[in-house]
């Protein structure tokens, strides 16, 4: 625990899961996930992209879960998918995104399985996972602000990839 990305980690979680899941309510997956996460806490060059994968699987847990398999406005699969709808979660091509780019989600690689997934890029897909976190999942919480345990996590991970 000498390392305070993993430590800020392991707060995102805990954090995390005391703000969404109801007492006594069993998440058999989430449970599952959270336990190979902890895992592994100590590794910090495949943790960040670890706690992504577990962020995606709490909203999908929670009914808030991203489809990126197909183009929500073309209807099939396409190999430039590059945005997410920020209303419905899905992603569009950039065929498909047309005049309307600007208001979509950038959809980084890492969040399709692609790629390395460098520091930046798992910000940049930290920001689509939290904007889902705060404008669909919150709400449902009664309005209830996201823990800043989160978002520190996620500053401790920008200022690492600054400093690379």
């Amino acid at each position: 625990m000498g390392d305070r990305l993993s430590l800020a980690g392991l707060n995102a979680v805990t954090a995390l899961l005391l703000f969404c899941l109801p007492e006594r309510e069993a998440h058999a997956r989430l449970y599952e996930k959270t336990e190979q996460l902890l895992d592994l806490l100590g590794q910090s060059e495949i943790w960040p992209l670890a706690y992504l994968r577990w962020e995606m699987t709490l909203l999908d847990d929670m009914g808030f879960g991203l489809d990126l398999s197909t183009c929500a406005v073309l209807g099939r699969q396409a190999n430039d998918l590059s945005f997410v709808s920020p209303r419905t979660g899905r992603a569009v091509s950039r065929a498909g995104a047309g005049d309307w780019a600007d208001k979509l989600l950038p959809l980084p690689p890492c969040l399709l399985g692609e790629g390395a997934a460098p520091d930046a890029e798992l910000v940049e897909a930290f920001r689509v996972t939290g904007h889902f976190l705060h404008n669909h999942l919150a709400p449902e919480m009664g309005n209830t602000p996201l823990p800043g345990a989160r978002q520190r996590f996620v500053d401790r991970l920008r200022a690492r990839a600054d400093m690379s």
